[in-house]
């Protein structure tokens, strides 16, 4: 079994696949608690549980890493900022007021996304057919978003939700964008001290859910078991595995792998909550891969990522 995972942690794109599975279950789960803990709750929750799981495991490397890390603070507060505290809050509030399925079709965009972000920052130059791209794969999210019915954007008559994944997508794919800029520290290092921060850095707005706004927890087995497995599987394994994939084989080429979390996604959410696929749903997401196709045909080869501190 350990040559087996010494093996799989070479494998960008079965690290990869799994990962979007695992976000995909994520989508689902956030679903079936809406109503039952709120949403920054949930985050907090969820990555202070991840925390206390990898930090013993990580304890030593963050002890070698740890004037790197010093170095690079600013840095690693703006990613757990971005990839933990805000994506998972604005994820998990949208699917208070959206299905499952739409939330995980949606997931779609983030290749795009991504490639805008590297653009903005980098540089990295956008061709004609990634423009074109774009703006397919725009007319898609549009279309699910507005539930086929292009006139409620007149009247801006859509699903608030919607809108936030599109939101919490933009955010994360600023986040994998940072990761070009990523310190030379270890994996584990890297994700239990930006999961840290982030956990943290929720916990203001934990407490305004549950002291300010009244909120309440409702826990009960079937919700516990879905805590623990959002715990394990999307924080811990997730952000493991698709770190390690940016590093393999960079942001850009990682990105279309979020387009299995929509497959993953449709198919748990038609099993395990009985949601009901509508033709809006093929139309935008036949619009949002097309987009994704025309924009990643022989893109041009991604460049290596800068030295830190450069």
């Amino acid at each position: 079994m350990t040559r087996f995972f010494a093996w799989a942690w070479h494998q960008p794109y079965l690290l990869l696949t799994v990962t979007s599975l695992f976000w995909a279950g994520n989508a689902v789960v956030g679903r079936f608690l809406a109503g039952s803990i709120p949403p920054a709750t949930l985050a907090g929750t969820r990555w202070l549980g991840a925390f206390v799981l990898l930090l013993p495991l990580a304890v030593g490397q963050i002890r070698r890493d740890w004037q790197t890390l010093r170095h690079h603070l600013p840095y690693l507060v703006l990613v757990s900022f971005a990839g933990i505290t805000v994506f998972n809050t604005l994820l998990y509030w949208s699917l208070q007021h959206t299905t499952a399925m739409n939330a995980s079709l949606m997931q779609s965009t983030a290749p795009l996304l991504i490639g805008v972000w590297t653009f903005l920052l980098f540089r990295d130059r956008l061709t004609g057919k990634q423009i074109a791209g774009i703006l397919t794969s725009l007319m898609g999210v549009l279309v699910i978003v507005t539930e086929g019915d292009l006139g409620r954007v007149r009247h801006l008559a859509f699903n608030v939700g919607d809108v936030m994944v599109v939101a919490a997508m933009t955010v994360y794919a600023f986040y994998s964008a940072l990761l070009r800029k990523r310190p030379v520290v270890g994996a584990l290092t890297f994700v239990t001290v930006t999961i840290g921060i982030g956990s943290v850095l929720l916990f203001p707005f934990s407490l305004y859910e549950v002291v300010a706004q009244g909120r309440t927890v409702v826990i009960t087995p079937a919700s516990a078991l879905a805590v623990l497995y959002v715990i394990l599987f999307p924080s811990v394994a997730a952000y493991l595995f698709f770190n390690r994939g940016v590093e393999l084989i960079g942001a850009n080429r990682a990105g279309p792998f979020f387009h299995l979390v929509p497959l993953f996604g449709t198919a748990l959410a038609i099993l395990l909550l009985g949601e009901r696929p509508a033709l809006f749903h093929a139309v935008g997401a036949g619009l949002i891969l097309a987009g994704v196709f025309v924009a990643t045909k022989n893109p041009a080869k991604p460049k290596a990522p800068a030295a830190p501190g450069r």
